[in-house]
């Protein structure tokens, strides 16, 4: 049996080598980049003003007073999507603007509705001015968000429902990202059914709707077949031999990896000579987990049955395996400080279940939740992230700072 540090070193090396594939920008939520992408324009596009009000040119105010009002003809008005072009602009002009209008020269200040005064002679309306006015008030900027040839997005980088919208903006219409990672996989035992109404010998297949659930929130396509019942070894090992030869990326089992008499997952992969094989990792929850890479290339995890074990396992193993096979690096833990006393055996890591909360003083802390069995999924359902306490140390004090990790897989700060 081996630790978790040096099962991840051999899923690191045995990481599949995912393609790319251009798609529209618009449906690229949750995919991740496969080059960095760079702003083709400068947004904003042009100056343009904050607020509703008038444009005008600040050197024309410099002598104005209470007892020096000038009068500013207002030309004409201008909205967001209006062509701000003016053919002849004199001295002592301004217009009236619309939040978002763009502002050419020689306008280089607003005044806002709020602080204006305005009078009519006659049919023509003038603004007055009482005071000087300062350059460059209430202006948005020609490029003072994005610049053009800056990187909105690195390589490795997940999309985020506001990087579609910067990429819409910018007009960004088709990007390069990796490809789904296809995944296949079984539960298996004569306990577990699909059915809703069950006597009290039967489990519903819940762990198959868990895994399934993380398609909508990660690059990942996953299918599932039929639950591989007790007896279903030679249908297992025909299975194998169909999908490996598919363009299935990753086979998973949930359950029979164990050492009871129908647990024949490890001997039948045994049987494919896989590289990297491992068999046993020193973590709780999770501890028979089973790893292969198949000689056609296809990843095989078998998962233990129980659901926290199941979930522990596709968070801690299968999870880091994707993230490294398509590139993306941003995952990493939050430290938050442990506010129970916590105790485990020292030559393992434990994953435990908790809740991370923030203080009024943006201090990180992490809960540990009673019922941390294998088999109770409460205590899952009401944690936000996972704790992770590494093997070397047996004892941890109230305070320590702990590797926190997001139950769902990706830490979206």
């Amino acid at each position: 049996m081996i630790s978790y540090r040096e099962a991840l070193k051999i899923l690191n090396k045995s990481s599949l080598s995912i393609k790319s594939e251009t798609i529209f920008s618009k449906d690229s939520l949750y995919r991740v980049c496969s080059e960095n992408i760079y702003s083709k324009y400068n947004y904003p596009a042009a100056n343009n003003t904050a607020f509703d009000g008038f444009a005008v040119n600040s050197i024309e105010t410099k002598y104005a007073s209470k007892n020096n009002k000038i009068k500013f003809k207002i030309l004409k008005t201008i909205a967001a999507g209006d062509n701000p072009k003016i053919r002849k602009i004199q001295k002592y002009s301004c217009i009236e603007v619309m939040t978002g209008a763009v502002i050419n020269k020689p306008f280089d200040t607003i005044i806002p509705y709020e602080k204006s005064e305005v009078i009519k002679e006659k049919n023509t309306k003038y603004l007055i001015i009482k005071n000087k006015i300062s350059k460059f008030n209430n202006l948005r900027f020609l490029g003072s968000d994005f610049k053009k040839g800056e990187i909105i997005l690195k390589k490795g980088q997940i999309i985020k429902p506001s990087d579609i919208l910067v990429l819409k903006t910018l007009g960004i219409k088709n990007i390069k990202v990796k490809k789904k990672v296809r995944i296949l996989f079984f539960s298996t035992g004569n306990e577990i059914t699909n059915k809703e109404v069950i006597p009290s010998w039967k489990v519903r297949n819940s762990n198959g709707s868990y895994i399934k659930s993380f398609s909508k929130i990660l690059p990942i396509n996953i299918s599932e077949k039929n639950i591989l019942r007790d007896n279903d070894e030679k249908r297992f090992l025909k299975e194998l031999n169909t999908n490996v030869k598919s363009n299935t990326d990753i086979i998973i089992t949930i359950g029979a990896v164990s050492a009871g008499k129908y647990d024949y997952v490890p001997k039948i992969i045994k049987k494919f000579n896989g590289k990297g094989y491992f068999k046993g990792s020193k973590i709780r929850p999770g501890k028979p987990i089973l790893f292969s890479k198949l000689s056609s290339g296809t990843a095989f995890f078998g998962l233990p049955g129980n659901p926290v074990s199941t979930a522990a396992c596709f968070r801690f193993f299968v999870l880091p395996y994707i993230f490294s096979s398509i590139g993306y690096t941003e995952n990493l833990p939050i430290k938050a400080k442990l506010k129970n006393f916590f105790e485990k055996k020292k030559d393992f890591t434990r994953f435990i279940k908790g809740r991370l909360t923030i203080s009024n003083k943006g201090q990180s802390f992490f809960e540990i939740f009673k019922g941390q069995e294998s088999f109770k999924i409460k205590p899952l359902s009401k944690s936000n992230v996972w704790g992770q306490f590494n093997n070397g140390q047996s004892r941890f004090k109230k305070g320590a700072l702990i590797d926190c990790h997001t139950t769902f897989g990706v830490n979206f700060i």
